[in-house]
């Protein structure tokens, strides 16, 4: 059975915001090392699938295609995206499969199967149906050591509220951390 593990870039007040049409678009470069990026591969694991929205689709298109030999690059190259869309006939960087408006169900049945783990990264609007629906297995947040202020936060206004079982946690030499956590359902009120 596959898991889905929601992996996001994270500042110390919430903000995972990265594009090009934010004020501070580069604001996790100057924390990246050799030794971090060694242990963001290791969490990721030797292989897996990608689940992704179509925007992060769509800038991922733009980057990764032509990153260059290198192991995360190659990785990502490599997996199949699973894309949520309303226009799969329009997707070119594979190998890619496009998924439904009932891509919940979809999912469910694809978590069932034999194969790699389901990488989300980025995909702001998944995260929280993600979680909603109970399909997340493990969210893993990679957080800088830094307050951004404003900016796209990881959860919707409407999330409900989840618990989660702390996993693991790994420091880079300049201070991210990895932070593992296993979902357990919803928050009872």
């Amino acid at each position: 059975m596959r898991k889905i593990r929601i992996f996001e870039h994270i500042s110390l007040d919430g903000v995972i915001q990265h594009d090009k049409d934010y004020d501070y678009p580069g604001w996790s470069t100057p924390y990246r090392t050799p030794a971090g990026m060694a242990m963001l591969l290791e969490t990721y694991g030797a292989g897996f699938d990608m689940l992704l929205g179509r925007k992060t689709y769509d800038e991922f298109l733009g980057y990764w295609p032509t990153a260059g030999d290198f192991p995360m690059a190659n990785g990502i190259n490599a997996a199949t995206k699973y894309v949520v869309t309303h226009r799969p006939e329009s997707l070119e960087w594979g190998p890619v499969k496009g998924l439904s408006e009932d891509f919940i169900a979809e999912l469910h049945q694809l978590k069932a199967t034999n194969g790699p783990d389901l990488v989300v990264a980025g995909s702001m609007s998944l995260t929280s149906v993600l979680l909603d629906a109970g399909l997340v297995d493990e969210v893993i947040l990679i957080v800088y050591p830094l307050l951004l202020g404003r900016g796209k936060r990881i959860l919707s206004e409407s999330f409900d509220a989840r618990k989660f079982e702390f996993v693991s946690t790994a420091t880079t030499p300049t201070g991210v951390l990895l932070n593992t956590y296993r979902h357990l359902g919803s928050l009872a009120r």
